[in-house]
């Protein structure tokens, strides 16, 4: 999806839910990590994660309509604020989705071995193992193997 693409997904999604006009810039910030999107209230423009236009069309939906809840809010000086009744209110009244889903996905692991007692590490990172030693007993570590998660487990 191209940055216009999201800007017209935008209008139109206010259009059709809020019977408003999104007359600001929204655009795609790669920055965003865990969040879903962001509104900044100096400018009023809607930044959004890239990977959440990557899921099924009704979650991104939901997500756009979570950010023009905060937009159309404090455009009217309500309270757009999570915590705040007139947002709650209008969130559930519009269907967007109160938290951004989860797109990190996988995780990886590098699993190390002592060849003295034979336990198993497991580490994030990849090690020295000519450096580092067992934590345990003081031993030689034998890189074993790679393996990925996913990060909700």
């Amino acid at each position: 999806m191209t940055e216009d693409e999201l800007q017209s997904l935008v209008e139109s999604v206010s259009w059709q839910f809020f019977k408003k006009p999104f007359t600001h810039r929204a655009s795609f910030n790669t920055r965003l990590r865990t969040t879903g999107g962001r509104y900044h209230m100096k400018d009023h423009h809607l930044d959004f994660n890239p990977k959440m236009a990557t899921l099924k069309r009704e979650t991104f939906i939901g997500v756009i309509k979570h950010e023009l809840c905060h937009y159309h809010l404090h455009i009217e000086n309500k309270g757009y604020q999570h915590k705040d009744a007139d947002f709650k209110e209008l969130l559930t009244k519009t269907g967007g989705l109160r938290y951004a889903p989860n797109v990190q996905t996988k995780r990886k692991f590098h699993v190390y071995q002592c060849q003295n007692c034979q336990s198993l590490i497991t580490r994030q990172k990849k090690m020295n193992t000519h450096r580092f030693v067992c934590g345990k007993c003081g031993g030689r570590l034998h890189y074993r193997h790679t393996y990925q998660k996913n990060k909700s487990e």
